[in-house]
């Protein structure tokens, strides 16, 4: 499939900064209620080494939760931490019954195993919901913190595109902080899934199958309109900083967002698409964890 140089964009752009604030207000609505009760969501964040990208995180994500009403505790350490230094200020968190969300930003130093540090945080106080309880929750359906990611990319699809019931949706990637909770998340939407990755044979003949793409791969405007069916949603997760011709750097996603928008329905620009959405759903994910933890409490 081929299109005009001559043709226009036909796509709608998918605003998620607009939707992150309406999730937000909600969010902040219900934090009052539970403030009401005496209860304060908090979140604590831990950040170690020096990362720049890490860092500009940290801090829009701290901001967010002061804007919606979440106490936020903020912990740097730097690049030398040891493995068993941040289990143990983990564990202290997981026992701080006023404390009721731990996020570590990633990625972590190299002496410092990823996996180790997810599952040393308690389920319940898990918000970014990498914990293998909460992802072994998610594909069984049950009530459990979903990885915000996934869950922002899932209530954009159904803002823009209404009952997903029925449709083909294909998830490009099958990363466990999205491309995996994604597809779990379109199956409970009734959705019929197909998971590409590295391994994928025709993958493009595959893409224009969806109805649905989601995109979290990683790499710099691979996704083209070749790729993409016309009338499909799609969902632009990547976020990558490349050169332009004149030397100046900026930020781009894994669909080229030119050519996707002469075929597609509706298209999540970057930035302002998926990365508003993800830390409004953080924030979301705080009061959920605070919630449960209220209902443990009191049976």
């Amino acid at each position: 499939m081929t299109t005009s140089t001559t043709s226009q964009p036909i796509a709608v752009t998918i605003d998620g900064k607009k939707s992150a604030g309406k999730l937000l207000e909600n969010t902040a609505h219900e934090i009052k209620q539970l403030i009401h009760k005496n209860i304060t969501p908090c979140l604590a964040v831990i950040l170690v080494g020096e990362d720049p990208a890490s860092q500009v995180y940290v801090r829009n994500k701290l901001r967010t939760a002061r804007q919606v009403g979440i106490k936020s505790l903020e912990f740097r350490f730097d690049s030398r931490l040891t493995e068993t230094h941040l289990i143990a200020t983990i564990h202290e968190l997981n026992n701080d019954p006023t404390v009721h969300g731990i996020l570590v930003q990633l990625p972590l130093p190299s002496q410092i195993n990823e996996a180790t540090i997810v599952q040393a945080i308690s389920p319940v106080k898990d918000v970014d919901g990498f914990h293998p309880q909460n992802a072994g929750g998610l594909v069984q359906g049950q009530r459990v913190i979903t990885p915000c990611t996934p869950l922002g990319c899932l209530m954009l699809l159904q803002e823009y595109g209404g009952d997903l019931s029925g449709k083909h949706a294909v998830v490009i990637g099958r990363s466990n902080i999205v491309g995996k909770p994604m597809a779990s998340l379109l199956l409970h939407a009734h959705c019929s899934v197909t998971t590409l990755h590295s391994r994928s044979r025709d993958a493009a003949n595959l893409a224009r199958q969806g109805d649905i793409l989601i995109v979290a791969v990683g790499q710099p405007r691979m996704i083209d309109a070749n790729w993409v069916k016309p009338g499909a949603l799609v969902i632009d997760v990547g976020i990558n900083r490349v050169i332009d011709t004149e030397g100046n750097s900026r930020l781009v996603g894994d669909v080229d967002y030119d050519s996707v928008s002469l075929v597609a329905k509706a298209l999540t620009p970057v930035p302002g698409g998926v990365g508003p959405m993800t830390i409004a759903c953080l924030m979301q994910n705080t009061v959920l964890a605070a919630e449960i933890q209220q209902q443990q409490s009191a049976s």
